[in-house]
């Protein structure tokens, strides 16, 4: 079996992360995808909603689509996160992320043997990063209807609800987590949701 990891901070997962998960499954060759959340992922702090919630909206993610996992991880480099699976899948963005020096302690050769122990590399491009630089031997070009490349998380998080995925705008609309904070922290959200959740 050929799995691939996606790793992200899914907050929330939307509708292009799903549609780049289908295409590394469909166009990988892959049999599986798993969705790795970092619990300290690289430059972000996502403190609404809480993790135990982002882990189960991405559990009801996975419910329903029976190629798909997801996992929680205490590493935060992709080179790490990607390691035992045999492909890793991104997007544009994260590629330049995982490509800039700053990550490895400023190290060149840091990064260098970090690439060079990445599993093949299936890219998604995001809109203002067609430029992709570097791309490694074997990698693939994943291809994702264009209207997916302007969804992300914060433009979700500032009102593009029908970016998230359905089981993350399902979850929002119950407790406020993503575009009513305010009402997920007073405890008229987040705390008092069951709902299987």
């Amino acid at each position: 079996m050929r799995v691939g990891v996606y790793p992200g901070t899914f907050d929330p997962p939307t509708v292009a992360h799903l549609a780049i998960a289908e295409a590394a499954l469909q166009q990988g060759g892959l049999d599986r995808v798993c969705l790795v959340l970092s619990r300290s992922p690289l430059g972000k702090d996502p403190a609404v909603p809480s993790l135990e919630h982002r882990l189960s909206v991405l559990s009801e993610v996975a419910t329903s689509r029976p190629w798909l996992d997801f996992a929680v991880s205490e590493l935060t480099l992709i080179a790490e996160l990607a390691k035992g699976y045999d492909a890793v899948v991104m997007g544009s963005d994260k590629w330049q992320q995982v490509c800039d020096p700053v990550w490895y302690g400023g190290s060149v050769r840091a990064r260098d043997d970090a690439l060079g122990s990445l599993p093949r590399v299936l890219l998604a491009h995001r809109r203002g990063h067609r430029e992709i630089p570097t791309i490694p031997d074997g990698a693939l070009i994943l291809a994702v209807d264009e209207g997916h490349q302007d969804v992300s998380s914060s433009g979700a998080r500032a009102g593009r609800l029908e970016w998230m995925a359905p089981e993350a705008a399902e979850f929002d609309a119950a407790t406020g987590a993503w575009s009513r904070s305010d009402r997920y922290r007073s405890g008229r959200g987040g705390r008092d949701f069951g709902g299987g959740w």
